[in-house]
């Protein structure tokens, strides 16, 4: 009998551990602007490179150049840089209320804001996000009253959920922003099932899909490009790659794919990969991707590469799994400053306006969360009653069955 090789199991490896220096020597970064923009209904195969590639505006000047710009005005980008520039407030101060155990829990955005503050404006009312724990800039760019998000956070007596969910997992049908679900991918099976939903009523709302570089290893994700792309559902899958997932880099949930982009090519899902700290790429992206939906075209899956500066939640500890100054070499910026570089370009704004808009937003913040603490718990430990919690999980039994089950002795 020939003499086989033993077999090994390959296990991927970060580049870098704490300690180390930091090292994004992967992430190939095309100059801003060469990435062509395709034609909306653009057969997907035409496109495949789009999915390794990175599609960005914002060159290292802070000029807005290439195909994909021009979509903004001034005044639409200086909304923009507020409702970043307010959920970096709003992380701030909810992460030191829970340091100071005002709330059990808390999930910061501090790098990410672009993703999901320029992705709400590419939507329309009535459309439906099924997000995950990190895009809370959806709510703040649709205006959602912030004392509300606290509210929820702090769970005290006007908590919109009634205490049934956890902090920072939000939900608002009026602004589009379904149930933050704690099991990891389901909300893409979810999107994909409102999407197909909204297609068989031939409505005209389409769904978008959030999740993380990690939950990409979730068969919840494989199903739902299965059902997406069979069915040609109006939905954007999005994917938030910001480099790490809780404790664990991207590569184990990458695989041999090179892209998270690229695991849409097999299923002739158009696919593209998007610089996630430059709003303007993100909105134009995200409104290619929308008109895709709303032209009954298909599905778009868009991977935004972006880097989590913060820690996964205030539960993890990222100083044990990666380098300390990591986000300081990350090298595409810090998509706050990115968009007000840009505006200062422009003349439409200028570091003495930014400062003060700073102080104007942290002060709106601060009173938001007094306005939220002067609410008493829910109940007496903050839990709901027992009753509280049966009568929001079980609806109200209909008059017929009722009668049926007094005649049958019940």
């Amino acid at each position: 009998m020939d003499e086989f090789s033993r077999l090994s199991l390959h296990v991927p490896e970060p580049a870098v551990r704490p300690g180390d220096q930091p090292d994004f020597s992967n992430v190939k970064i095309p100059k801003a602007g060469s990435v062509p923009r395709p034609e909306v209904d653009v057969e997907p195969e035409a496109i495949r490179d789009l999915a390794y590639s990175i599609i960005r505006v914002l060159n290292r000047e802070g000029e807005a150049v290439g195909p994909w710009a021009g979509l903004l005005s001034d005044e639409e980008l200086l909304t923009g840089l507020r409702h970043m520039m307010l959920l970096r407030a709003f992380d701030a101060r909810m992460l030191m209320a829970q340091r100071q155990g005002k709330t059990s829990f808390y999930m910061q955005h501090l790098g990410e804001e672009a993703v999901s503050c320029a992705f709400r404006r590419a939507l329309r009312k009535g459309d439906m996000n099924f997000p995950t724990y990190r895009q809370a800039g959806l709510l703040i760019a649709d205006d959602y009253p912030m004392v509300d998000m606290m509210n929820q956070i702090f769970s005290n007596e006007l908590d919109p959920c009634h205490g049934r969910q956890l902090p920072v997992m939000y939900t608002s049908k009026e602004h589009g922003f379904f149930t933050i679900s704690g099991n990891l991918a389901t909300q893409y099976v979810q999107a994909v099932g409102w999407a197909m939903a909204s297609a068989i009523k031939n409505d005209t709302r389409i769904a978008a899909g959030w999740i993380g570089d990690g939950s990409t290893a979730e068969s919840d994700f494989h199903s739902s490009l299965v059902f997406a792309s069979t069915y040609k559902a109006p939905v954007i899958l999005n994917i938030v790659n910001n480099q790490w997932a809780i404790s664990t880099f991207q590569g184990i949930a990458r695989g041999g794919s090179g892209t998270f982009a690229a695991r849409g090519l097999g299923f002739g899902i158009p696919a593209l990969r998007v610089d996630g700290n430059d709003y303007l790429a993100v909105y134009a992206v995200a409104r290619w991707a929308a008109e895709r939906a709303r032209r009954n075209l298909g599905p778009t899956l868009i991977e935004y590469v972006t880097y989590r500066v913060g820690a996964h939640s205030t539960s993890d500890d990222p100083s044990a799994y990666r380098p300390k100054t990591e986000s300081e070499a990350w090298p595409l910026g810090d998509p706050v400053l990115r968009l007000k570089k840009h505006l200062i370009l422009r003349g439409a704004w200028s570091d003495e306006r930014h400062a003060q808009a700073e102080a104007e937003i942290m002060d709106q913040v601060i009173q938001a969360q007094k306005e939220a603490e002067s609410h008493g718990t829910l109940h007496a430990g903050g839990r709901p009653s027992v009753r509280d919690i049966f009568e929001g999980v079980y609806a109200e039994m209909p008059p017929h069955i009722r009668r049926q089950r007094q005649k049958a002795g019940y």
